[in-house]
Formats: C-alpha cells, sequence, structure tokens
C-alpha cells in the first residue's frame, strides 16, 4: 500500500468516528444497563483514588536485582485506573469522574519515560543502564499502549476536557507526537517493526495497532495519516511473513491475544477508517491465523499452551467473535460468542479502551449469539507442527491429547519437541505447566535454567541426563501425520532435539488416539537407536494429579471430580518413580494451584535399541 493510494481511500480525520463519543448520549444510554453497571461501579471504586508514584529506584530495581513486578505494578495501575474512570464516565455522562480523569490524564503525562525498565535493552542507552535516557523516545508495547489509552480519551471527551481546561487535550497530543507520532515515523531501528532484519512476534501488531491509533484519532492532516497507514503495512507485512500458511501462533493461545488478535486490531483501525475500502479480511493467511485460536481451544479457558502462556486463559472474546464475522468463519465467531456468555466482561488487563469499547458496544450482540465453541475433532498445523485429536468432534467428552514438533528456537520457546498433553472430559491431566512470573532471566542468556523451559519437565525423554537444546537447528524431523474415523495420529523423529552428547542416533515417537469397537484410548510409542548401550534413559512425563503407581505396569491419576485415567507401561522393563514439584510462583499457583508432579518412567536394562509403547484410557464407570 503505497501512501497515494491510502491518502485518497481515508476518510478525513473529522469523518472517523469508530466508536460514539462522549456527547452521544443515546449511544452510550443504548449499552446494556448490566454491563454498563460494571464499569460504573469500577469507576466508582476510584473516585478516592491515590494515584502511585513512580519512584526512580523501583525503575532501577530490574537492573539491580531482576525484579519488574514492583514498578510494573505502580505502572499499570495508573494505566487501569485512567480507563476505568473514562469508561465509567462515557457510561454514566453525569461528570462525577472528571475531576479524576484530570488527575490521571496529567499523571501519565508527567511520567519521564513509558518505557517499562525491563524493556529498556531496546533503546539505543548503554546496557545495564537503571535509569533511561528521556531524550531518546523509544516505542515499546506499554509506551504505546499508554499512548492508545490517551489517545482514546481525548477522541472519547475532547468536548468535556476542554470544558475543564483545553490544555488538557493540548498536553496529550503533546506527548503523543514527541513520544510515539514523531519516532513512529521518522525511525526505522526499533526491532519490532521488522526493519532490522530481527525476526518479529506479537509486539509488531500489538504496538501497531496503538500506533494507528493515535494517529486516526489525533491526527488531523491527511499526509502523515496516510504516511503512518503506509509504515505500519510494511511492518504488518514483515508480521505476517513470519508465518506459515497454517496459521499457527507459536508464542501460543495466551500470545495470540495480542498477535493474531493485534493483527485484526490493525486491520479493523484501517477497515473502518477507510470506510471499508482497504480491507486484508480476503486474504487465507489472515483467515487462518484467526482460526488458529479455535484449533488450540481444548474446553472452557483450556488451550493448548505449548511456548510461554498459561494453560488457562481469558480470551478476548469480542475480538474473536468480531474477526470471524468479518472472515465468515462461524467457528470461530461461534468460539467469541462462547467465551463472552461463560467469562462475561472483565476488568481489562492494560486499560486498552479500544478493545473495551469494541465489548460495550457489542455486548448486547454477544449476549444475544447463540453461539458454541466448534471442538474441532482432529486438528494439524503441519507447517508449525500442532497436533491435536479429541474422542469425538463438536464435544470436550473423553480422551483429548495435542502434541507438537516443530523446532526449539520459536518465539517464547521451550524445549519441548515431541512433547504431549492429555486432557479427559476437558480437565488437565498430563500438562504442560507454562511460564513463571517473568523476571530478568527469562528473556536472558540464563533463560533455560528456569524449569519449566526445560526439556527435563515437558513429556520427552532425557538420555544420559542430557537434555533437548535451544536453537533452530534442534528440531523434529520426518514428521508424518495421518487420520480417520478411527483415529489420528502424528509420527516425527526427535533425535536432532538433542545435541550429540545424548548419543541419539534416531528417536522415533508417535503419539495418536485410536477410536476401537472396545473403546478409545491414546498411544505414545518411542522407538530409538543410541550410539551405545545405556540404562540412563528417562520418560518424563508431567502430570497435575498426584499419580498412584500400581503393580501391574500401570498408573492411575484422578482429579477432585473423581474422574480418572490409567497410564499402561511395560513394568518388566521400565521402572516408575514421583517427584513431586512444589509450586510456589503465583502465575503457576493461580492455574494449578501447590503441587505438580514429574513422572519419570526410567529404563531397567542397558539397550541400544528398542521400543515402548504407552497405552493411556480413562477409567470409566
Amino acid at each position: 500500500m503505497d501512501q497515494t493510494s491510502s491518502k485518497r481511500l481515508l476518510l478525513p480525520a473529522q469523518s472517523f468516528k469508530p466508536f460514539p463519543q462522549y456527547t452521544d448520549r443515546a449511544s452510550w444510554n443504548a449499552i446494556s444497563q448490566a454491563v454498563a453497571g460494571m464499569w460504573t461501579q469500577w469507576a466508582e471504586e476510584r473516585l478516592d483514588f491515590t494515584w502511585p508514584a513512580l519512584p526512580a529506584v523501583r525503575y532501577m530495581d530490574y537492573v539491580r536485582d531482576g525484579n519488574r513486578s514492583r514498578y510494573e505494578q505502580l505502572y499499570f495501575t495508573r494505566r487501569r485506573a485512567l480507563c476505568e474512570l473514562v469508561i465509567g464516565e462515557c457510561v454514566e455522562g453525569r461528570g462525577r469522574f472528571i475531576e479524576q480523569i484530570v488527575n490521571g490524564i496529567w499523571c501519565l503525562c508527567e511520567e519521564s519515560y513509558w518505557v517499562i525498565p525491563a524493556h529498556l535493552s531496546i533503546s539505543k542507552q548503554s546496557a545495564g543502564s537503571a535509569l533511561p535516557d528521556v531524550t531518546d523516545p523509544v516505542i515499546d508495547l506499554f509506551a504505546s499502549e499508554t499512548g492508545g489509552l490517551l489517545a482514546w480519551t481525548a477522541y472519547l471527551l475532547a468536548d468535556r476536557l476542554n470544558e475543564e481546561s483545553p490544555m488538557l487535550v493540548q498536553r496529550i497530543r503533546y506527548e503523543l507526537n514527541r513520544r510515539l507520532m514523531v519516532p513512529f515515523l521518522e525511525r526505522d531501528d526499533f526491532s519490532w517493526m521488522g526493519f532490522t532484519g530481527r525476526k518479529v512476534n506479537n509486539w509488531n501488531p500489538w504496538i501497531i495497532s496503538n500506533c494507528l491509533a493515535v494517529f486516526l484519532l489525533q491526527e488531523q492532516e491527511a499526509e502523515p495519516r496516510s504516511r503512518a497507514i503506509e509504515k505500519a503495512a510494511k511492518c504488518l507485512d514483515f508480521f505476517v511473513g513470519v508465518y506459515h500458511a497454517d496459521g499457527g501462533c507459536d508464542e501460543g493461545p495466551g500470545y495470540w491475544g495480542r498477535a493474531g488478535a493485534s493483527l485484526f486490531d490493525c486491520m479493523e483501525l484501517i477497515h473502518l477508517a477507510s470506510d471499508g475500502q482497504i480491507s486484508f479480511y480476503e486474504e487465507e493467511l489472515v483467515r487462518q491465523i484467526g482460526r488458529y485460536i479455535y484449533r488450540a481451544h481444548i474446553d472452557g479457558n483450556y488451550y493448548v499452551n505449548f511456548a510461554d502462556g498459561n494453560a488457562r486463559i481469558k480470551i478476548a472474546a469480542d475480538i474473536v467473535y468480531r474477526y470471524g464475522k468479518r472472515i465468515g468463519d462461524s467457528r470461530m465467531a461461534g468460539l467469541g460468542a462462547s467465551a463472552f456468555h461463560g467469562n462475561g466482561v472483565n476488568r481489562d488487563s492494560f486499560g486498552s479502551p479500544m478493545r473495551i469499547l469494541g465489548k460495550l458496544f457489542d455486548a448486547g450482540e454477544l449476549l444475544a449469539a447463540d453461539g458454541a465453541a466448534p471442538y474441532e475433532r482432529d486438528v494439524w498445523l503441519a507447517d508449525t507442527q500442532i497436533f491435536a485429536v479429541r474422542e469425538k468432534g463438536g464435544s470436550s467428552e473423553g480422551l483429548y491429547v495435542a502434541a507438537k514438533g516443530g523446532h526449539n528456537s520459536e518465539s517464547h520457546n521451550h524445549n519441548d519437541i515431541g512433547h504431549y498433553i492429555v486432557y479427559y472430559n476437558g480437565r488437565p491431566f498430563l500438562i504442560d505447566a507454562g511460564v513463571e512470573n517473568y523476571t530478568s532471566k527469562t528473556f536472558s542468556s540464563r533463560r533455560y535454567e528456569i524449569w519449566t523451559m526445560q526439556s527435563d519437565y515437558h513429556s520427552v525423554p532425557t538420555v544420559g541426563g542430557v537434555q533437548q537444546q535451544a536453537g533452530a537447528a534442534f528440531r523434529a524431523t520426518d514428521v508424518s501425520y495421518e487420520a480417520s474415523d478411527e483415529g489420528a495420529s502424528v509420527s516425527m523423529n526427535i533425535a536432532a532435539a538433542y545435541p550429540k552428547e545424548a548419543g541419539i542416533v534416531a528417536w522415533r515417537r508417535h503419539v495418536g488416539l485410536k477410536r476401537a469397537s472396545d473403546g478409545v484410548s491414546l498411544e505414545i510409542g518411542d522407538t530409538f537407536e543410541l550410539a551405545a548401550a545405556t540404562d540412563d534413559v528417562i520418560l518424563n512425563i508431567l502430570s497435575l494429579p498426584e499419580p498412584r503407581i500400581l503393580a501391574d505396569g500401570r498408573i492411575e491419576l484422578s482429579n477432585p471430580l473423581g474422574e480418572t485415567i490409567a497410564l499402561h507401561y511395560d513394568g518388566s522393563r521400565l521402572s516408575a518413580e514421583v517427584e513431586p514439584i512444589v509450586v510456589t510462583d503465583s502465575k503457576l499457583l493461580a492455574v494449578w494451584g501447590e503441587k505438580l508432579h514429574r513422572i519419570k518412567l526410567s529404563m531397567m536394562e542397558p539397550a541400544a535399541e528398542g521400543s515402548f509403547v504407552m497405552r493411556i484410557e480413562a477409567v470409566r464407570s
């Protein structure tokens, strides 16, 4: 897209009205009273809010001791408070929250730097600098989110804020110009843009969605608006360029909410700003990127959580619903409506007004929609090598298994080639732990010192005490998939995922589900060839329920609902033990509780080659 065409197709700035403004009381009064009441209540909680200080020493914590949460808690509390006050005021329209909104606007504008300390390394500043150089206007995720929040605040409340003081909107525009608009147009050195040659990830559409909002809502001149659209399109080309044809998100479903879903935010802004004349929804890759989210869905709020991400997430239901409608996919729209029915309206994590406004004005339609999750029976993403199969399509009942191939240099990578998870009736049994709260170690050279990133704590083998290694060369090879009404399976050689010192010549892993006349079962098969005979081989499995090792080569796992699955293995050749994992991290505690379990099936006699088959069945009453 060039500047000439974007200038010709864009609506004039004064005609761009993506959502009703504060003065359009009829539209705001038409919002569902139940939904509006929640936002009014949340805003009321902020009436006596004391805007927390952001001391320099809290910014310095990240370099001093690796802690990022102390500063971020204060930083994000400010933004959530302002967002809730703005939405509450728009919903109610009585002026009760205006003074606190004024305070919030001034607080954010007065901040020396909008970039959080954990992201300071993306600037040109000296490595290890504990405080930012305020003359270097860097755009990170949350500088852009702050800009988006202020841009939407000024758009929604401009007339009402001008009654208080014209300096409020002027100050917002001044800060947006110097912190976001000028660097976005004039600089190409931010790696998230894609021009530096570094592979981009969710940062790209997430930041661009906010930058687009800033330009489209606050820039009045046609030329810079069209320049911003043109540059955004070039940057987004780099983002979709990292995707394979299957649309799989190697960052996982949790990050899809700021990857594929943020791509939708960008496309929707451009679509609305051009009155539908600029549309990308017909592109097949755009459609596949959207479909990924329901292909990764297990049940309720459970999703396949390979890479960094929680197993239990609340998806951006309105985005999923609208994305599905735009691409004409009723299954995607159905998942969005189902998630909205299940989770309702939630307080936004970052205070992102565009998404909140979408939920507000779509709430009636979402509540009326007869949506249902599609529960895809067979899923195979051939390029990202994500496999999933459930006992029966259209239902979460029964056994479900997902597995992955790929490589160990994925975005937010874990060393997990050949890893699998197992759910029963939509509930977790054999799991992927996910990721702990981020610290300075998470995205450093010490990342793989963290247990959740290591292959030992995924359902893959350890040979000679050697784990899988990180890097693009460490991958699955010779991958094959097949599916029919009788079942589905994936097979791969995972030997290349290990360094040479593991001594693995070949390791063929097979993961599948069989639907037979006598019942449904899962099968995990391993056929191996080693450079030398050894008995130092462990098949690792991570479980949520506490395993009960029985005497007949069987392990049973039961959840609090009394649902049980049984793992059958060759007890004459493999010995089983269970290692408890005490969970202390707050992020993991919220998903799994206080304890996980690592099942270790150890080879009892030395061998240079051989095979094992583990069968998993539901114990049905």
